[in-house]
């Protein structure tokens, strides 16, 4: 829990002094505003400034016999100990400024003093007992007062205590008091505190949203102002966070919140700062114990001026000699409690090293299992989708079948998902690396807007594009990041739109020589969103609105959209209204060109000069993939042949010419790459496609290291296989090498 009593340190070193000057002494108000420069330095958790002033202090108030101030100064000098875990030395001092508060009529005083004791047993003796005890003692004199501010420490502070005792039922009341009467004044430690109990009691009662919500609240307020008090505060807010997600086994948040309680906690009690409060801390009490010698001394000089007796001096030395051996094994104490602090630090320290190390190693391995399962999907998915077209083209009455609908529609459903999981966890790994290449933006979004048109037909809607006349031709960019963030948006619309029209804007905003800004939109007049879903629409796998009569997905389309126009150095922009529709916008910058011809359709490039009639060697294992393949290749009057594993694909090049090899990866006795190898070695020059599942990015390097020419994922589009055959081949001329 927050340690609340805090705000009593701090407050009870504000007062008003009445002045009576005197030329040879300090005054009250010299003295006070030495305490609150103290009040200060600790505000700042530069305890060597503030025990060195709140000494001088103690002095002064001692050399003018005022007790209030000297509860003041004792006061200010037990809570730079408690800062720093000192809680003998803090005990002390805080029960000699309570010895001379209650020799004044000061009830504003001692209630600081009894809160701090409260605190200190309670968050630091871990004796809850005695210090509900003393929290209610101080409770007497707050009530006393009338102030806001302090009631409300009080009742956070007996709160607080009761809550970590786990006794929530009993501390609620303290807390809804304390909320009762937060809005009297802007104390910002008084908020983080109560945002942060609120939240632990959350957590206890299992409201893990509002829980998570509280405590980000109460740390908002803890960045509202940077101080190292409001660090300390902010450190136990993360502290109690960690314990939340804990509790709830969400480990990686746990251990997010408890490594930066360990960073702020490191900044604030740094080694350098704590070893200049220890040297201090030393002088300090070498001037206590002085302090008491000298008043013993004085004693001694007025027993000895009246009755000059010999043996009262000498009692008196021995008496000081007590107090320095005393002052020495107190030392000694304390040196050897702090190397057992650091060996415990030492032995937590490494706990966390190993507790990074297991979270690194789970994500790894979770990074290889979506690779893997997404690769073990893919494969017979190609499968399921090849053979229903086959069938669809093969037996035409069967077109009209909800049967064979329902697979084709399922099948690219699971797809779908498969490819939004894989994309995902890319994005949050940041293993998405934007590739540059020029195409024309008209022609992706006409293809987009075609192959959307069955969804379109569906809802009986109408897909517009409308392109002003400034928008270069040709843009260089990801066309495949670019073309899923517009599949997205799109095919959202029509999901949520019915008997309606999608629009699809894009205009230039800005352009130079050779770079321009795009602005993009999407706007539909569908269902709508209600403005308290607008902040979650773009979170992962949130579904707003859900018909019964058709899937809403998986709940990844948006934000990926949403990740993706990040990715591209952009920011998304929603506006929408219930029953009145949605509109998505964003701004994105390119280099472009009008002139390019690199840029030109890849077909005609692929045409030009080249005949179609070309004899294809597909290396396959799997049949009803070798079944598919076939079929596609068949389609486009391409010549195949089919061999099921790589030492045959050796033999058959030696004998036969072909002008491409469409090579699978995953193949048992010798893979596509090392098939690849060997046909490199031997001297063939026919370009070898990859057909394979795994994503393109994660097998680049080997597809290059292997002599690979280029790469297809499974499954695709026919007409993209079409493509890349022809371009692939076109770069060749095929001939077999001499013996």
């Amino acid at each position: 829990m927050i340690k609340t009593f805090q705000f009593f340190i701090v407050l009870s070193w504000l007062t008003l002094g009445i002045t009576y000057a005197q030329e040879t002494t300090p005054t009250k108000k010299q003295v006070l505003t030495k305490i609150t420069n103290a009040r200060n330095a600790l505000s700042e958790l530069d305890c060597e400034k503030s025990l060195r002033i709140a000494e001088e202090a103690l002095k002064d108030s001692y050399t003018i016999n005022d007790n209030l101030l000297i509860a003041k100064s004792y006061n200010v000098i037990g809570s730079n100990f408690l800062e720093f875990l000192d809680t003998k030395k803090a005990e002390n001092y805080y029960k000699k400024s309570l010895h001379y508060a209650n020799l004044t009529d000061n009830d504003t005083v001692k209630d600081w003093v009894y809160n701090n004791l409260g605190a200190l047993y309670s968050y630091y003796n871990h004796d809850f007992k005695k210090g509900i005890e003393y929290y209610k003692k101080g409770l007497v004199y707050t009530e006393k007062t009338k102030n806001p501010i302090q009631i409300t420490y009080n009742s956070l502070n007996i709160s607080g205590a009761y809550f970590g005792e786990g006794m929530y039922k009993e501390g609620l009341p303290f807390l809804q008091k304390a909320e009762k009467h937060l809005d009297k004044h802007d104390e910002l430690e008084a908020r983080i505190t109560y945002y942060s109990q609120l939240g632990s009691y959350l957590s206890a009662m299992g409201k893990n949203n509002e829980a998570e919500a509280s405590f980000q609240k109460a740390i908002s307020f803890g960045e509202h102002e940077k101080t190292d008090l409001l660090d300390s505060y902010l450190a136990e807010v993360y502290s109690d966070f960690s314990l939340h997600y804990l509790k709830n086994k969400n480990y990686e948040q746990a251990y997010h919140y408890l490594d930066l309680n360990n960073k702020l906690n490191e900044e604030i009690y740094n080694a350098e700062r704590t070893e200049k409060v220890r040297d201090y801390e030393n002088k300090l009490e070498i001037d206590e114990y002085k302090r008491q010698i000298d008043f013993i001394e004085g004693e001694k000089l007025q027993r000895e001026n009246s009755l000059r007796q010999t043996w009262i001096i000498v009692f008196l030395c021995l008496i000081s000699m007590t107090i320095l051996l005393a002052f020495m094994y107190n030392l000694f104490v304390n040196n050897k409690l702090r190397k057992k602090n650091y060996r415990e630090l030492e032995l937590a320290n490494q706990e966390l090293e190993l507790a990074k190390n297991k979270a690194e190693e789970v994500n790894q391995l979770k990074s290889q299992f979506v690779s893997t399962i997404t690769h073990e999907l893919r494969t017979p998915l190609y499968g399921v989708i090849g053979i229903t077209d086959i069938i669809s083209e093969e037996y035409p009455e069967l077109n009209k079948s909800k049967y064979l609908s329902s697979l084709q529609f399922s099948a690219k459903y699971l797809l779908s998902l498969v490819n939004d999981i894989l994309q995902m966890n890319k994005i949050a790994e940041k293993k998405i690396i934007l590739e540059t290449t020029p195409f024309d933006l008209r022609y992706e979004l006409e293809s987009i807007k075609n192959s959307l048109q069955i969804l379109a037909l569906k809802n009986q809607n109408e897909i517009h594009i409308h392109i002003d006349e400034y928008v270069p031709k040709y843009i260089f960019s990801d066309k495949i990041r670019l073309s899923q963030i517009f599949m997205n948006l799109i095919s959202n619309s029509l999901k949520f739109t019915e008997k309606g029209k999608i629009d699809v804007l894009v205009k230039t905003s800005e352009r130079g020589k050779d770079t321009c800004k795009l602005y993009f939109e999407v706007a539909d007049n569908g269902i709508g969103i209600s403005k308290e879903d607008h902040e979650k629409i773009f979170d992962e796998f949130v579904q707003i609105e859900r018909r019964e009569d058709d899937y809403q997905g998986t709940g990844l389309g948006l934000p990926i959209v949403k990740k993706l126009v990040e990715l591209f150095g952009g920011e998304i922009h929603l506006d929408s209204e219930e029953n009145k529709g949605t509109t998505i916008s964003f701004s994105l910058d390119f280099n472009y060109t009008e002139t390019m011809a690199d840029a030109e359709n890849s077909i005609e490039l692929c045409l030009n000069g080249k005949t179609t009639e070309l004899k294809v060697l597909l290396v396959e294992d799997n049949k009803i993939n070798q079944i598919v393949t076939e079929r596609i290749l068949g389609k486009f009057g391409f010549e195949t042949q089919i061999v099921e594993n790589g030492f045959e694909a050796i033999e058959r090049i030696q004998h036969t010419v072909f002008d491409v090899i469409l090579m699978d990866i995953n193949m048992p006795q010798l893979n596509g790459f090392e098939t690849t190898k060997l046909i490199r070695e031997k001297g063939f020059e026919v370009p070898v496609i990859a057909l394979t599942a795994f994503d393109k990015q994660e097998i680049n390097d080997e597809i290059e290291a292997s002599g690979m020419n280029g790469v297809m994922i499974k499954p695709f589009e026919p007409n993209v296989l079409y493509e890349t055959i022809l371009e692939v081949s076109s770069r060749y001329t095929i001939k077999k090498p001499s013996n």
